[in-house]
């Protein structure tokens, strides 16, 4: 095994204690990682892949593990996760059976774990053999889903929906990209397809700032559901527009290629820098401020308010799937409660006559329909707006408004519920919850 072969096991290694056991998020434990700097772009590429893999399919993983093993119970963690990250690559990677064992063992004697090489050696062995059969008769969707999750989800949107759910977190979202104007022409060029809504979808992986547009400020990658909020405003054209809890500025971009005048508000000054960094690429312009939007007073109200109020992001397990693994239910009811404030104070700083709307990219229904029957039954200022499919729609050249497929995601109330599984057709959705009310008085 190649020395940088060994280094980005050994990354991954770390990169899974570090999520399962520590609770730090992925994306944070990825980019803090000292020797993930020193490999080149393909072998950051296959430890960001193996982690994910194993993130994703854990349950699975742990099932074959099981299976595998002569006596039942499970090895010390770092020989358990050692087989984690040979199992993925045997089983859903393709990994060539000598080389996901050989680098296994490899990886152990480098860990400190040389007693278990043997032990090691002879699990892999058997899942190389007989851990793709296997895996093909598990119910992936069921045992990669922790049983609060699981629970929770079939309470709310019944055992159909769950499934579709859970099956959808099996597979990596593709990639998203939202376009500062001409989506159709930007299409063609970046190869992507074009959806109802204008979002261009291309298939995950590459480099991004290789492709076309990047350098000029074309576009930025947005997840199409995290694009459906900020086209709920109607003209925005010299509107003021606080976008509260901002970051990283997806949302804001769009606002202000609407013409909004935006500030863009987070309590994180280090997400809000990347913020500033997205829009400078885009040659677009907005008042970027750090602190609290629970507590913020500006000197006057704005005509729209856009709150992506922080949360458990179960919406986004397809691209993030360590949220299966460092959520737990607390997080929910604590985000809730933050959610309520933020909405509440959120009423305050929209005019009279303006829109105010509550976005979270959760599927709970706490973090959701809930946050909007607590507010409307409280505070008399306010009422729903109900969204439409055309107002999901985009305008794809000739008059024509994408508005197709787009109905599957309002729910009864007029409001957006995107669940992954959704829009199949189109290669899917993140989760997703938004409710547009409207200002009423003082």
């Amino acid at each position: 095994m190649s020395d940088a072969s060994l280094a980005a096991r050994s990354a991954a290694l770390d990169l899974l204690r570090d999520v399962l056991r520590k609770s730090i998020p992925f994306d944070d434990a990825f980019d803090a990682h000292p020797e993930l700097r020193g490999l080149d772009p393909r072998d950051r590429g296959f430890v960001r892949l193996l982690t994910a893999t194993v993130l994703r399919r854990l349950g699975q993983i742990d099932a074959l593990i099981q299976g595998s093993l002569a006596k039942p119970g499970l090895p010390k963690a770092t020989v358990h996760d050692i087989l984690r990250l040979g199992a993925a690559q045997l089983v859903f990677l393709g990994t060539p059976a000598h080389a996901a064992v050989d680098t296994a063992v490899e990886l152990a004697a480098a860990k400190g774990a040389e007693p278990y090489k043997g032990l090691i050696n002879a699990v892999l062995r058997r899942i190389g053999r007989e851990g793709a059969e296997l895996a093909a008769q598990q119910d992936a969707g069921r045992l990669n889903t922790p049983d609060w999750l699981w629970l929770a989800w079939r309470q709310a949107y019944g055992i159909g929906r769950t499934r579709g759910i859970v099956e959808a977190h099996l597979h990596e979202a593709p990639l998203d990209i939202t376009v500062k104007a001409d989506p159709a022409v930007w299409a063609e060029r970046l190869e992507a397809r074009l959806l109802p809504t204008g979002t261009l979808r291309r298939a995950a992986g590459g480099n991004l700032t290789e492709l076309p547009g990047f350098a000029e400020g074309a576009w930025w990658v947005q997840d199409l559901a995290a694009s459906l909020p900020a086209k709920l405003f109607g003209d925005l054209a010299g509107k003021s527009v606080y976008d509260l809890c901002a970051a990283p500025g997806g949302k804001t971009a769009q606002l202000v290629a609407q013409g909004a005048r935006v500030t863009a508000v987070d309590r994180s000054a280090k997400r809000l820098e990347r913020v500033r960094e997205n829009l400078a690429r885009l040659n677009l312009s907005a008042e970027v401020l750090a602190t609290d939007a629970a507590t913020w007073i500006p000197d006057q109200p704005a005509d729209a308010v856009l709150l992506d109020a922080p949360c458990s992001a179960t919406g986004a397990i397809r691209r993030h799937p360590d949220i299966l693994r460092v959520k737990t239910p607390e997080d929910i009811g604590k985000l809730a409660k933050a959610q309520s404030r933020l909405l509440a104070h959120a009423v305050d700083l929209v005019k009279p006559g303006g829109t105010l709307v509550y976005c979270t990219c959760s599927i709970q229904p706490e973090e959701g329909e809930a946050q909007i029957d607590r507010i409307l039954a409280r505070d008399k200022r306010v009422e729903r707006l109900p969204i439409t499919p055309a107002d999901l729609g985009a305008d794809l050249g000739g008059g024509h408004a994408g508005d197709g497929n787009l109905a599957e995601l309002i729910n009864e109330r007029g409001e957006v519920r995107s669940l992954p599984g959704m829009l199949g057709d189109l290669g899917g959705i993140d989760g997703f919850f938004v409710a547009r009310l409207r200002r009423l008085h003082d």
